[in-house]
């Protein structure tokens, strides 16, 4: 299994967290249909937030990084937040 995490602070950060909390269900809809979908987990920090994707595979964990920018581009583009810190791995252990 592959994982993704997406960190995003600074300029818009929190403005976008405030949007995707009031789209829940819709990311939920999207992350689910990232073939190869394990997991995701969606958290505020306090200078904005991150998510965790696990993955079967890396074209899985490519797959929602590309499906979480288009989304950012499409319906959050106004907030102005920058491109994500992004780090990547493979899965040592994933406890449910």
């Amino acid at each position: 299994m592959q994982t993704v995490i997406r960190r995003f602070s600074g300029k818009g950060a929190k403005e976008l967290f405030d949007l995707l909390e009031t789209r829940t269900a819709e990311v939920e809809e999207l992350m689910r249909s990232v073939k190869g979908f394990v997991g995701y987990t969606l958290a505020r920090s306090g200078d904005g937030g991150f998510s965790v994707t696990v993955c079967q595979d890396k074209t899985g964990t490519d797959e929602s990084v590309q499906k979480a920018k288009d989304w950012i581009a499409k319906n959050a583009g106004s907030t102005g937040v920058g491109a994500p810190e992004i780090s990547e791995g493979s899965v040592l252990i994933h406890l449910k």
